[in-house]
């Protein structure tokens, strides 16, 4: 399932009446609810982090984790904890790196490999458009 794909189901989704609905596809899962408040993390749908990943940033500075569709990028789970990931870290693939928020509904951003975090490129709590750069990291 591409991007575009993806966020034409959402739209959808969003225009429907249905209120619940969970995507499996291999490795990619998509889960959408609406209704209520924004979805806690742990319920959080998972954005697939290969779909985003591998891009080279515009600086040509590395591989950056791009943004998979339209939302608020966050550094953490909640204002004033722990950021996910800071430059310097060692992650493993799967591992999130950050949060995407769109249409209410949390996504995590996950490390598309092992790999060294470079720089977080997005501010946290900023409007990211589809295929902006979040995280530069390098393999490793």
């Amino acid at each position: 399932m591409d991007k575009q794909e993806i966020l034409e189901l959402i739209s959808r989704f969003e225009a429907g009446r249905v209120t619940r609905m969970k995507l499996t596809m291999g490795e990619f899962s998509l889960e959408l609810e609406k209704g209520g408040t924004a979805l806690a993390v742990p319920a959080a749908s998972a954005v697939s982090a290969a779909s985003a990943a591998g891009e080279e940033c515009p600086d040509g500075q590395g591989p950056c984790i791009t943004a998979p569709l339209v939302g608020t990028f966050y550094h953490a789970s909640q204002p004033g904890a722990e950021p996910f990931v800071k430059p310097g870290d060692r992650v493993k693939k799967g591992q999130t790196v950050g949060l995407l928020e769109a249409m209410k509904m949390m996504s995590e951003v996950q490390a598309p490999c092992d790999c060294v975090i470079e720089e977080i490129v997005a501010g946290d709590g900023t409007l990211v458009s589809f295929g902006e750069p979040l995280v530069r990291y390098r393999e490793g």
